[in-house]
């Protein structure tokens, strides 16, 4: 195998034309100045080269649903391997997805509460056990008692579920059914008679029980011999075809029996316990109230009355290990939750044989909690929703999964991972890339921090300046021998240059904001005081409180009060001083614009002078068009083939969408017509490609 990765001339955005040389199976750090080049040699170049050669690698049945993937500008590159990208792009805003289903720790914990979870009874909360077909005539028979004085027309029917939850037409199987004796079915939750037809939709989900028997409830004291030979006939046939589960329904009341699990005491059976059960994206899992959303509404911030926020419905919360529903683990924080396994691994939560069974699955949980663990995650709760986390977060998380994976032989490319972390953490993340590395992964990592450069092999410095004043390699190689040559970044290292600290601090003034008793998430009753006027820092390791005290409680509570907002703040007794201040602004890792079309222009403001610019110039006032044909939102005036994106999404169904240039604008954006009107010489395209930097001297008259 190849002992380097060859790049030869890479030209994608910035880069002047670079050649590089770079060791595999190390830990490469690519820093510089911020817009030097770095994310453009590696996730531009490096990775998009690795990804698209993977796609052309596939079948051409394959290749015919992702498209074509544009090379990127770069004559060669040798030595590539697979290569997977964990960048900081945004996370998931489904409001379904948590920390444990991005991890896949839930799937595995579905599985685990599936074979070993013992089930409780949702009436009595006893632990169910397995019912004799005996115990189930016995069952019914007392029910039987129970209901003769009430109703003296009511009858008992037998119901053996045939389908549960599946699509299908099942024209054959119904014909099956009446070619068997039986007349009739509910359909969910209809009668039916099988002498006629009945049509159901291929495409929808059906529970199909055929009808075994029904006979009329006796008014006399008890079952004769007769009447329990029959019950006893129609509970076996039911249970034959049932595949050990039968409804029995008694007037208005109905109830599920098993010989797999059913309360002894009061006679409710579970449904057959699977892994779905315990999905809250699916019906036979979730909540029918809040459909395992766990608001009360989409876009509510209601808890939901009938869960309390759970998403599952009472036959999965009652399905539990050592004392625990499903829900009561997730609900842990990853140290907690370690914790909980590493009981359960000691035989306190689980018997011998169920110790057996859960082996595997054990393992695979056990081992993405460690991982979290080491790339310093220790405090998010497994149910912490994806929308949540921090952009540094999200990415750690998806570290955490691949690390679970054990690739090995690839090639992973990071952006900024230590962002957010505190040094503590930064050591533990450290580790975990270099554990990655030993086991044969050739890591790149996009960074500025001094302690990551410092752990790396082999360190890639780009400028000297940032946009049109980088692209370049300034010096590269091993880190010993880095240090010895000169750039910007080795003065730093070295340091011959430092941050300098003031001299002087601005004396405080007696305008502050006053915190009283903040005890959101882990918060323990906080009382702080911020000053005003003033550059206040906020610190700790990660998972202390900070966003919590600063983001969800003092943010939140102010911006509903002075702004009108409708965030929902953190538990706090008061915020006094708030007179002191009119206006509080969050300047978060969120994207800019609220549609995939904002750009630096639109977001400030300064395109809407443009265009007007555009509208006033001699050649638009003679075509009559206005400031509103210069908008790439609008359909006079746009490309219509990419409708003003400039490019073309192509979706890749298992791996990221795929964007590639509009082959009839090339990426302009606008219409043949539209381009045809200058401004000193320059087309509106003209203008949005240019640098802040250029368009500063182009704009200054």
């Amino acid at each position: 195998m190849q002992e380097t990765i060859v790049i030869k001339g890479a030209r994608e955005h910035n880069l002047k034309n670079i050649s590089l040389e770079l060791p595999r199976n190390k830990m490469i750090v690519f820093t510089g100045l911020s817009g030097s080049g770095k994310s453009s040699l590696a996730f531009d170049t490096i990775f998009a080269e690795g990804q698209r050669r993977y796609v052309e690698s596939l079948s051409t049945y394959a290749r015919q649903f992702l498209g074509v993937m544009q090379k990127p500008d770069v004559d060669e590159i040798e030595g590539l391997s697979p290569a997977i990208a964990i960048d900081q792009k945004a996370h998931s805003r489904n409001p379904r997805s948590t920390v444990a289903t991005i991890t896949e720790i839930y799937d595995y914990l579905r599985v685990l509460f599936a074979r070993v979870g013992k089930p409780h009874c949702i009436e009595c909360d006893q632990l169910i056990d397995k019912m004799t077909p005996e115990e189930i005539v016995d069952a019914i028979d007392a029910l039987v008692k129970k209901i003769k004085s009430k109703d003296k027309f009511a009858s008992v029917m037998f119901f053996a579920p045939i389908i549960k939850g599946r699509k299908g037409e099942y024209y054959q199987l119904l014909y099956d059914m009446y070619n068997s004796g039986f007349s009739r079915v509910r359909v969910d939750g209809k009668m039916k008679t099988l002498k006629e037809r009945i049509k159901l939709s291929r495409y929808k989900r059906h529970t199909i029980e055929v009808v075994v028997d029904e006979m009329p409830i006796p008014r006399k004291t008890a079952l004769d011999k007769v009447e329990r030979q029959r019950l006893a006939e129609a509970v076996e046939n039911a249970l034959d075809y049932g595949n050990g589960v039968l409804s029995v329904k008694l007037g208005d009341d109905e109830r599920v029996f098993s010989t797999q699990y059913s309360c002894a005491h009061d006679g409710f059976a579970f449904p057959e316990i699977e892994p779905r059960l315990f999905s809250f994206n699916s019906p036979y899992g979730y909540c029918d109230h809040c459909t395992g959303l766990g608001t009360d509404g989409l876009f509510s911030v209601d808890v939901c009355p009938k869960c309390e926020g759970k998403r599952l419905n009472n036959q999965a919360l009652h399905v539990r290990i050592d004392r625990k529903s499903i829900v009561d683990v997730v609900g842990m924080n990853i140290e907690d939750c370690m914790s909980w396994f590493m009981d359960i691994d000691d035989g306190k939560g689980l018997d011998k044989k169920d110790l057996e069974i859960s082996t595997l699955v054990r393992k695979e949980i056990f081992t993405r909690l460690e991982f979290m663990m080491n790339v310093g995650l220790h405090y998010l709760t497994l149910d912490r929703k994806a929308g949540t986390l921090s952009g540094g977060e999200a990415q750690r998380i998806r570290l955490a999964s691949q690390l679970g994976s054990r690739l090995v032989g690839a090639m992973y490319v990071l952006d900024e991972p230590t962002i957010g972390l505190h040094q503590r953490d930064n050591e533990r993340l450290i580790r975990t890339l270099l554990e990655l590395r030993d086991i044969g992964n050739t890591i790149l990592v996009v960074e500025h921090d001094e302690d990551m450069i410092r752990a790396s092999d082999y360190l890639v410095d780009i400028g000297p300046g940032a946009g049109i004043h980088g692209g370049s390699i300034v010096i590269d190689g091993d880190m010993p021998g880095i240090l010895k040559k000169q750039s910007l970044t080795t003065d730093y290292l070295n340091r011959k240059k430092e941050i300098p600290v003031p001299k002087k601090r601005r004396k405080i003034s007696n305008e502050k904001l006053t915190i009283v008793k903040a005890k959101e998430n882990n918060l323990k009753s906080v009382t702080v005081d911020v000053p005003l006027r003033r550059f206040v820092c906020v610190t700790g390791v990660s998972g202390s409180g900070k966003s919590s005290l600063i983001n969800e409680v003092m943010y939140k509570t102010l911006a509903k009060k002075l702004m009108h907002t409708k965030a929902v703040p953190g538990k706090v007794d008061q915020i006094k001083g708030q007179d002191w201040i009119d206006k509080i602004l969050m300047i978060d890792q969120s994207p800019i614009g609220r549609t995939p079309r904002s750009n630096p222009a639109t977001y400030t403001g300064v395109f809407t002078h443009i265009r007007e610019l555009f509208a006033a110039t001699p050649e638009a006032r003679m075509r009559g068009y206005k400031s509103g044909r210069f908008s790439f939102n609008v359909k006079i005036g746009r490309c219509e083939n990419c409708e003003g994106n400039g490019t073309i999404a192509i979706e890749m169904h298992f791996l990221p969408t795929v964007y590639v240039t509009c082959d009839v604008c090339h990426g302009k954006r606008f219409d043949h017509e539209t381009l045809q009107v200058h401004y000193k010489h320059k087309s509106i395209a003209d203008v949005l490609e240019m640098t802040i930097e250029e368009a500063t001297v182009f704009f200054q008259d």
